[in-house]
C-alpha cells in the first residue's frame, strides 16, 4: 500500500486540469478512481498533512514541531495487525516537522507502534558522501567520519525518538543509507530536489525492505508563494518521480498485482495570483478547499470519476479497512464507490 501526499499545497488546475504537467498521474488516474471533489481544510501544511494520516482535522501552526495527540494509520496498522517496524515507512522531504506524522502521543498507541521515517533531503546531501570513504574498508573511522555518521544517525531519529523502532532497523537503515549515497541519491539537484530525494528513497525502500505500507510526503510545491513558474516546474518534477516510483512497483512481480496507491494534496491554493505572481493559500476558494484524490488498486474500479464529495480525512479509515485494521478514533468515512 502506498500513500503519496503532495503536502505543499497543489491545485487540481496544475495537475489533472493540465494533463501535460502530470502525464504519469494522468495515466494512473485513467486506470483507477478519481475523486475530484475531495474536501480539504486549510489547517497549515503540517496540520492538513497530519489530518490525512489520522483521519481527524488537526489544526497546527505554521511552525509547530510537535507530535499530535491522535493515533495515525501507521499505529492502527501496526497494533491491530501485529506488523513490525520494518513493515511501515514514511519518506519525507519536510524535515523534522513532517517526521512527526509517524506516530502520535495517544496513550493506547504511540512510538512503539510508529512508522520508520527517513528525511531524504536531511540525509542525502553532499556532506554525507564523505562517509563512503570508510564504507567497506577494514579500518577504523576517523573522528570527522564518526561525527558525520553520528549526524546521519540523528537524521534518522533512533530508537529513543521512535523514528526507528528497534536496533535491527537502525543497523539495516544505516547500511541502506550508505548504499543510497553510493547510488548517488544526494546528487539530485535543482528545483524540487528535496522532493525528488524523498521519492527516490521511497523507491529503493520498496526494493530493500519490502514494506507493507509506505507513505511519501513532499512539500516543495509551497515555493508557489513566490513563483508560480517554479511551482509548476516542481509539480512536473514530482510527477516524473511518481512515475519512477510507480514503474518500480509495476515491474516487480510481487508488488504489481498487490499494491494499491492513493495520491492527494493536503489542500489546494488560491484561485488568483498574488502580487509576486505566486499563489498563496487563504482565499477560501474551491481551488483551495477541493483537491483531487487519485486511487489505483488491483481491486479498485477502472477509469471512474466519482463526483460525490469526500474528504481528505477519509483516506485513513479507507486504508485501514482495506488492510484489516480499525481506525477507531478517525472521524473520516470509507471512500464510496472505490472497490470493483
Amino acid at each position: 500500500m502506498l500513500v503519496v501526499a503532495f503536502a505543499g499545497g497543489v491545485r487540481t488546475r496544475e495537475t489533472l486540469g493540465a494533463a501535460g504537467n502530470v502525464p504519469n498521474l494522468m495515466r494512473i488516474a485513467e486506470q483507477g478512481v478519481v475523486f475530484p471533489r475531495t474536501r480539504a481544510t486549510n489547517l497549515g501544511h503540517f496540520g492538513a498533512t497530519l489530518s490525512i494520516f489520522t483521519g481527524i482535522s488537526e489544526a497546527r501552526g505554521i511552525r509547530d514541531n510537535i507530535r499530535g495527540t491522535d493515533p495515525t494509520l501507521f499505529e492502527y496498522l501496526r497494533k491491530d495487525l501485529g506488523w513490525t517496524s520494518s513493515d511501515v515507512w514514511v519518506s519525507t522531504s519536510g524535515g523534522a516537522q513532517e517526521a512527526n506524522i509517524s506516530h502520535g502521543l495517544h496513550p493506547e498507541y504511540g512510538p512503539k507502534y510508529g512508522a520508520n521515517t527517513l528525511d531524504g533531503d536531511g540525509i542525502f546531501n553532499a556532506e554525507f558522501k564523505g562517509i563512503l570513504d570508510a564504507y567497506g574498508r577494514p579500518r577504523e573511522m576517523g573522528a570527522q567520519e564518526l561525527a558525520l555518521l553520528e549526524k546521519m544517525r540523528a537524521s534518522i531519529g533512533g530508537t529513543a525518538k521512535g523514528a526507528l523502532n528497534d536496533v535491527d532497523s537502525v543497523a539495516r537503515v544505516e547500511r541502506f543509507l550508505l548504499d543510497e549515497l553510493r547510488r548517488g541519491t544526494q546528487d539530485l539537484k535543482g528545483l524540487g530536489a528535496a522532493d525528488a530525494k524523498a521519492f527516490r528513497v521511497a523507491r529503493n525502500l520498496l526494493a530493500v525492505f519490502r514494506p507493507r505500507f509506505l507513505a511519501v510526503v513532499v512539500r516543495e510545491a509551497d515555493q508557489a508563494h513566490g513563483s508560480f513558474n517554479n511551482y509548476v516546474q516542481i509539480v512536473k518534477r514530482n510527477d516524473e518521480m511518481l512515475g519512477e516510483l510507480w514503474a518500480a512497483v509495476q515491474s516487480d512481480p510481487e508488488l504489481a498485482d498487490s499494491t494499491a496507491l492513493f495520491v492527494l494534496p493536503e489542500f489546494g491554493r488560491d484561485a488568483d495570483l498574488n502580487s509576486r505572481r505566486g499563489l498563496d493559500h487563504g482565499d477560501g476558494s474551491d481551488d483551495l478547499n477541493y483537491v483531487s484524490l487519485v486511487c489505483w488498486g488491483p481491486d479498485f474500479r477502472r477509469g471512474v470519476n466519482v463526483q460525490e464529495e469526500v474528504r481528505t480525512v477519509d483516506v485513513c479509515p479507507t486504508v485501514c479497512a482495506m488492510l484489516g485494521a480499525d481506525a477507531r478514533y478517525s472521524r473520516g468515512q470509507r471512500l464510496p464507490r472505490l472497490m470493483a
